[in-house]
């Protein structure tokens, strides 16, 4: 059994703290998962193709890589309160921007709207994930993180929802053969209308979370923070680059985010194709794929207490590729069942990978955390990646060959990770 079992979830004091950034998870997953549904629509408003659809992607996790070191700094400056409210600060301001890029009705606008929102988000993640782990025992740190993170995909699917409803369901009926011979007025009426539509849930969110950034700041928190210490951020880097659980722990995080923004990226055009729906039915399917998200990670959490975490992400990895191959190789209902299922495999892997990445860092956990979040840059390039794949073959079936060859990676860092618990835990029963 799990020795995590003995010792507490939340020190004793920290719980309403753990319970006010337990909700910025669900924030950022319904940022997160608004912003997958994007990708569709844009395809379709200004007929475009996968590969061009995916600079969203880009523009969003690159603001993540781009975010992450500077966020840590901060933190490590200040505190982790003075991180969250800056993080919410400037998702407050990109979601805002979505009201003159609707006008504007350039695509590179709303890019820029997003990646001043996804830095908001990547500051917001480097600051919530080790304040969470910093808010009890170490042994129960990655089981804590799971407990929050659980909170996340209840964000994605209400993202999903008011995506699908305020959208999604707001697209012209006419495809890209309409379009093209549409009249030049007649055209820029229906894209107009559409963008508005887009623009209406992000600025509503922003209106949300002005009440969430006053709420915060005004509610004392643990500081939590080793500010006004030495930031020594370069002796840092070199003992985490020395650091070889640390290091593959970034490397596989790359590879599952780039894993799990390409599966839900193109979910919904996948389920188009095999069952030849509309975007709005479709994401029906993603909303499914969200809701098994969710549950798995509370039931994945239960498990963690009795088996350990990284045999559980070594098992849920090879189920995953099992999963993805055949969406490979499958079609119809059989292959849209297999990626829904692919979600509830994933559930555990990004709290799971960071709490093993950094269990046992002490002070140098603050710049860990940050690389582990600049790791997100895996949702674009593998994203991008996937996407000419798909334009290159003309089948957005071998698109899918990259999320399994991501997991694949993942699957050797879990199992890596059990040998090294198994033989540490026989060296201590020795001793």
């Amino acid at each position: 059994m799990n020795s995590s079992t003995k010792a507490k979830l939340i020190a004793p004091g920290n719980l309403i703290p753990f319970i006010l950034v337990t909700s910025l998870f669900f924030m950022w997953g319904l940022a997160n998962n608004m912003t997958d549904t994007l990708l569709a629509a844009f395809k379709k408003i200004m007929s475009m193709s996968d590969f061009q659809t995916s600079w969203i992607q880009l523009a969003f996790y690159g603001s993540y890589f781009c975010l992450a070191i500077p966020a840590a700094m901060f933190i490590k400056k200040f505190s982790y309160k003075a991180g969250i409210v800056l993080g919410l600060s400037m998702f407050i301001s990109g979601a805002l921007l979505f009201y003159p890029a609707s006008l504007s009705m350039q695509y590179w606008h709303f890019l820029i709207a997003l990646y001043i929102l996804a830095g908001g988000l990547s500051i917001l993640e480097t600051t919530s994930n080790p304040y969470i782990i910093a808010m009890g025992p170490d042994e129960t740190g990655t089981r804590r993180l799971n407990m929050a993170q659980s909170f996340n995909p209840i964000g994605s699917i209400t993202g999903v929802l008011l995506s699908q409803l305020y959208i999604l369901s707001s697209l012209n009926r006419a495809g890209i053969d309409d379009r093209a011979v549409m009249s030049a007025e007649k055209l820029n009426e229906i894209q107009s209308a559409e963008l508005n539509a887009v623009m209406g849930p992000y600025v509503g969110v922003a209106l949300f979370l002005l009440v969430v950034l006053i709420a915060i700041s005004v509610t004392k928190m643990p500081k939590a923070s080793d500010s006004g210490s030495a930031l020594d951020f370069w002796p840092t880097l070199k003992r985490l680059f020395r650091n070889r659980n640390y290091t593959s722990g970034v490397i596989a995080q790359f590879f599952y985010v780039g894993a799990q923004i390409g599966v839900w990226s193109f979910t919904i055009r996948y389920v188009m194709l095999n069952l030849n729906l509309n975007e709005k039915k479709a994401a029906g399917y993603y909303l499914a794929a969200l809701v098994l998200f969710t549950a798995s990670r509370f039931i994945f959490t239960g498990l963690m207490k009795y088996i350990k975490p990284g045999r559980l992400l070594s098992i849920s990895a090879i189920l995953a590729i099992i999963s993805t191959m055949v969406v490979v190789f499958g079609g119809g209902m059989v292959g849209v069942i297999a990626l829904i299922a692919i979600s509830g495999f994933m559930s555990l892997m990004f709290p799971t990978i960071f709490g093993i990445s950094v269990k046992g860092l002490g002070a140098d956990t603050k710049i860990a955390g940050s690389g582990l979040i600049m790791a997100i840059l895996g949702g674009a390039v593998l994203t991008v990646i996937q996407g000419q794949v798909s334009d290159l073959t003309g089948n957005i079936h071998l698109a899918y060959l990259v999320p399994a060859s991501c997991f694949l990676f993942i699957a050797f860092y879990g199992i890596s990770n059990t040998k090294k618990e198994t033989s540490q835990s026989n060296n201590m029963n020795r001793g």
